[in-house]
């Protein structure tokens, strides 16, 4: 076939894939290249270009060329369930036939497989956490390699730790390219990589250096999109300017916030004033993802409310705004949400509205970067000290990572060699490895221009186009003519007195339900503590109260300051005494709660015990002391630490290794176990905030031990 008639075939299949009954749909022409290097030329490709350019048309297109051609099926990494379920739609109406393994249809991974052996599928997608998985990598993976007619690698800058969203499974990658025989083709697409990002890509795909590999690297200007940015005094002018303005943007759109707490804080309030929105977090149910994605798509809703988990592959063309409550801390992050709008019409609003609570949740995501050597050096010497696979829970105990970090961490060894993932858990390899340090501070050193060049986006007064198209290295950049800064601001910062008043009414709500701690972390047996399973009810802490969450933007913004190590110790500022006095109050009137009448209430707390602290025992002894004047109980005393304890140094890592610490290290004084036996109710546990929940559940172990009829944790604030 002459290029010439495949180019001719080309456009039939865009055609079909754009459902153009004319048949009038044309290939652009560095798409048609794209193609033309994957079907006539079977060469590598990495594709960086703007959403809405058209990398799904690529693959597709090729797809179907190939298979024609007696080719194997196609493979697309693709790295969020989203971004899965828009190709599966996009696929059937070319005529491809598409399925997907992933997280959420283990039930259909045999029946997949069988259909890739027989012939059955032209697209499988593999979502980047099974390249990884023993059982695929194993049996699953070298078939895939040995058949595959095409791989492409969507979202490609995750392979890259110089970029914003780097994803260890992805490097798992190199295994897949390694066994592939040469004349298959492979296309890496993204439309979010700078320079930088792009050649660290190509190297780990092979398809840099001396390679043949065709770079297309595009424009990455937005003709559609207008963008801007709103200053604020506070959240409650950020949440009360969305109540009233939310409905002069265009179409239905996207508003993003920083964390889960805030989605959850942005979606309650929006929806009392009226507006048709729904939350879309890491949390959501994959179901009730499903259904919010459905609903947007179909415009019965405004706004999702998401975090950076609707952050790629959700495609809208219709899309009209995109708002940010709070400030990415990266341009590059920033550019690629912000280009989910715009993609069908022709023009679209993006804004954001910075906060002053930003810097402390880049702070907080960025402690969760590659650990220490040393950390990392103790997991490879438990795992080799090992007879056996550890898994996860088993390694909890035996070093200072909460679970995620610590599962990223082993990813990363796994590919360097150092670990290998097996049935049953990890095990060391013995392959000698070196912690490159200098890549690890530098790559650190990069969030922190990130960070600043955020900081100068949502300051600056020359264009913002221009400003983001520059971070991302695009030659091209220009003034874009379309933003508030190369054009009037479209938007009045002012909101009404009555959207201020409900705002801060509800941002200013205090109370959040802490939960007890309910098991013993798995593996404790392994660091000589004698605790599993069930924690027996008679030494369980009640459902608890706090003030707020720090990650909140309501209470969050007035207690995080507070509470930083470097804050000084004082007595509790009379707004958060009388807050915290609502919230018991709440409580009690609240179901199940002591003042509530129902039959199945609580008993009224008969004392408070406060907290021991090194940092903070005027501010924790205040509290509890207003407490009990408020509740007319009386203190009955403290839960010390025992004499020659290091407080200072319990780990706020993962479960195992702080229950570690903990264990022996509380002690009540006699005045407070006989004050305990002459009391006939539950008691009030105070403490300025809890992370892991397991100092209050080790705390009211030892109070219910000693006679405490119950233990009703409260906090000014939990982490989260």
């Amino acid at each position: 076939m002459s290029n010439e008639d495949l180019r001719t075939a080309a456009d039939v299949v865009l055609a079909r894939l754009v459902g153009d009954p004319s048949g009038t749909a044309r290939l652009r022409e560095d798409q048609w290249r794209a193609i033309e290097a994957l079907v006539a030329e079977h060469r590598r490709a990495l594709v960086v270009q703007r959403t809405g350019w058209g990398k799904s048309a690529v693959y597709f297109v090729a797809t179907a060329l190939l298979r024609e051609r007696g080719s194997g099926p196609t493979v697309i990494v693709s790295p969020l369930l989203a971004l899965m379920r828009n190709q599966v739609e996009a696929a059937e109406r070319a005529g491809i036939r598409a399925r997907t393994i992933n997280s959420s249809n283990t039930e259909e991974w045999d029946a997949v497989r069988a259909e890739v052996a027989a012939g059955e599928v032209d697209v499988l997608l593999v979502s980047p956490e099974r390249l990884n998985n023993p059982d695929f990598r194993d049996n699953v993976l070298p078939q895939l390699a040995a058949a595959t007619g095409l791989l492409v690698v969507d979202e490609a800058h995750c392979i890259s730790d110089w970029g914003h969203d780097f994803r260890p499974d992805y490097r798992r990658l190199r295994t897949m390219l390694a066994d592939l025989p040469r004349d298959v083709p492979v296309l890496a697409t993204t439309a979010t990589a700078n320079a930088r990002v792009t050649a660290d890509v190509a190297d780990q795909l092979g398809t840099g250096g001396g390679s043949d590999a065709l770079v297309l690297r595009g424009t990455l200007d937005r003709e559609s999109l207008s963008l801007g940015v709103l200053q604020l005094p506070d959240a409650a002018h950020r949440l009360a300017w969305l109540a009233d303005h939310l409905n002069e943007l265009p179409g239905s759109g996207i508003i993003y916030t920083l964390t889960v707490a805030a989605a959850e804080e942005v979606t309650a309030y929006l929806r009392q004033c009226g507006h048709t929105v729904t939350s879309y977090t890491g949390k959501t149910e994959n179901a009730d993802r499903q259904q919010a994605e459905e609903d947007l798509l179909a415009n019965r809703v405004k706004a999702l409310v998401a975090t950076s988990a609707l952050g790629m592959g959700f495609d809208k063309p219709d899309l009209g705004f995109v708002v940010h409550l709070g400030s990415p801390s990266s341009p590059i992050a920033y550019y690629q949400q912000v280009g989910r709008a715009g993609r069908g019409v022709e023009h679209a609003e993006v804004l954001l509205l910075p906060g002053k609570e930003d810097e402390a949740i880049w702070r907080y995501f960025a402690s969760l970067a590659f650990p220490p050597e040393e950390q990392v050096r103790r997991t490879l010497d438990v795992l080799a000290q090992s007879d056996r696979p550890l898994s996860l829970p088993a390694l909890e105990p035996l070093v200072e990572l909460r679970r995620s970090r610590l599962e990223t961490m082993l990813k990363v060894l796994d590919v360097d060699g150092a670990v290998h993932r097996v049935k049953g858990g990890w095990i060391a390899t013995g392959q000698p490895w070196v912690y490159d340090t200098e890549r690890y501070a530098w790559v650190a050193k990069q969030r922190e221009a990130e960070q600043q060049a955020m900081r100068e986006y949502a300051t600056a007064t020359d264009c913002r186009m221009e400003f983001l198209r520059r971070q991302l290295d695009d030659e091209a950049a220009a003034p874009c003519g379309r933003c508030d800064n190369c054009a009037e601001p479209r938007f009045d910062p002012s909101v009404s007195p009555a959207a201020l008043s409900s705002a801060r009414g509800e941002l200013g709500r205090p109370g959040v339900e802490v939960e007890p701690r309910k098991m013993w972390p798995t593996g404790l047996a392994a660091v000589g503590i004698d605790l599993k399973g069930r924690i027996p009810a008679g030494e369980l802490a009640g459902a608890g109260r706090a003030l707020g969450r720090l990650s909140d933007i309501g209470w969050g913004n007035r207690l995080r300051p507070m509470l930083t190590p470097q804050a000084p110790d004082g007595p509790v500022p009379d707004d958060v005494a009388r807050a915290v006095v609502e919230v018991l109050a709440d409580w009690a009137k609240g179901p199940g709660g002591w003042a509530s009448g129902a039959a199945d209430a609580q008993p009224r707390p008969v004392g408070v015990v406060t907290m021991a602290s090194h940092m903070r025992p005027q501010l924790i002894e205040s509290l509890g002391a207003g407490i009990a004047q408020v509740g007319r109980m009386p203190v009955l005393g403290r839960v010390e630490y025992a004499p020659g304890s290091d407080t200072a140094h319990i780990p706020r890592s993962n479960s195992a290794q702080r229950l570690r610490a903990l264990d022996g290290t509380l002690t009540l004084p006699a005045e407070v176990t006989e004050a305990l036996a002459r009391a006939s109710g539950p008691v009030l546990l105070v403490d300025d905030f809890t992370e892991t929940g397991w100092t209050l559940a080790m705390a009211a172990r030892l109070l219910r031990r000693a006679g405490a009829e119950g233990v009703l944790p409260l906090v000014l604030a939990v982490q989260g």
